[in-house]
């Protein structure tokens, strides 16, 4: 069963911080990208440049959109392979000190032989 708060842990903090931080380099640079295109479109189309204003904004804020939802989901599935990873290395370093704790309880055991 899930605790009551769940998006207030601070892993989950964390990775809506690494989507908002996805969400903005993704807008500027499919924002940048829609601006060299609308620019080439205004020098070489009659059609583009016939175009309303706020249809032209309207296409410039669709490339934004569209480009903070792709990088902010790129992001996200890059941040949960990491806490994955993290995790994983945790839990095989635990093991490991088991481990090692376990065989130095034995190596430092006295042998049968020596008891004489």
């Amino acid at each position: 069963m899930r605790a009551h708060k769940a998006l207030e842990s601070e892993d989950a903090k964390e990775a809506q911080w690494e989507a908002v931080r996805g969400a903005a380099v993704g807008a500027v640079k499919w924002g940048a990208a829609s601006a060299v295109l609308g620019g080439v479109g205004y020098v070489f189309s009659p059609l583009y440049r016939g175009l309303t204003v706020q249809f032209k904004v309207y296409l410039q804020m669709s490339g934004m959109i569209v480009g903070s939802m792709i990088e902010a989901d790129y992001r996200m599935r890059q941040y949960e392979q990491r806490v994955r990873m993290q995790r994983r290395i945790a839990r095989d370093r635990a093991v490991w000190a088991d481990y090692e704790k376990e065989l130095m309880e034995i190596e430092n055991e006295p042998q049968p032989s020596q008891k004489k």
